[in-house]
């Protein structure tokens, strides 16, 4: 994915930039992704999505810490209603709690809003797409090894998963990491990180029109909260310019 991107741009790290890129790559590419594998083969998806439902609340902190963004009452209200929302939404699902599942899950949530604090602190000096390409090529670099030393090498692929893999490459990794960063250079990091909150409710929303799952009423008021709280996080005071 990475080296599709960078055939586009022509352009590399140059000075710091290198050590700064390969920390943002760890934090966001590689090492999120493992802690989510992780998470995802020992834990429910529906308490894996409720742990890393709390990535606003973890970003907002971090954000006050590393980037003196203040945090006033509509954000961390924002935040907590979100929260709700989703907590309602998948609290119905019940498995074992991994605590291995439950750690990685943790980490890859306080992994991937680190490298996007740390994307907004060290301000890249190139346009998202560029920026993009080179974490999604560094990161998979250093995911490669892992992935062929415990999964080996990937059995030839049918036609469906080939479909499959071009849309995970083109639309949900390339495309969704140079919108994401695009926000991430151009917003508070609070406002970035309760728009994420709408990742459950989108998964529910295609579920019911694609799969014809029907919602409950607690579903309902659940959808309800996650909206509410991303419009209370991200809309900006009446005195200031959106």
């Amino acid at each position: 994915m990475g080296l599709i991107l960078l055939a586009i741009t022509r352009k590399l790290p140059h000075g710091i930039w290198w050590i700064r890129t390969l920390i943002i790559s760890t934090l966001t590419i590689s090492g999120f992704f493992i802690l989510v594998y992780i998470s995802g083969s020992k834990l429910p998806s529906s308490i894996a999505s409720m742990i890393m439902a709390l990535s606003p609340i973890a970003t907002m902190t971090m954000a006050h810490l590393l980037l003196n963004e203040k945090i006033t009452p509509r954000t961390i209200s924002g935040g907590f209603l979100g929260l709700l929302g989703v907590f309602t939404l998948l609290g119905g699902t019940t498995g074992q709690l991994d605590p291995i599942g439950l750690l990685a899950a943790g980490a890859g949530m306080i992994s991937s809003a680190l490298g996007f604090i740390l994307t907004r602190r060290w301000k890249p000096p190139v346009d998202a797409t560029t920026f993009t390409a080179w974490q999604l090529t560094i990161g998979g670099m250093i995911t490669a090894p892992i992935a062929l030393l415990t999964e080996g090498i990937m059995p030839t692929p049918s036609m469906s998963t080939t479909a499959a893999f071009a849309y995970i490459i083109f639309f949900a990794s390339i495309l969704a990491y140079i919108c994401w960063f695009t926000g991430v250079t151009r917003l508070p990091a609070s406002t970035v990180s309760i728009i994420g909150l709408l990742n459950p409710l989108t998964g529910l929303v295609l579920g019911t029109a694609l799969v014809g799952e029907v919602l409950s009423f607690v579903q309902v008021l659940g959808c309800l909260a996650i909206l509410g709280g991303i419009y209370a996080g991200v809309k900006a005071p009446s005195t200031q310019k959106s």
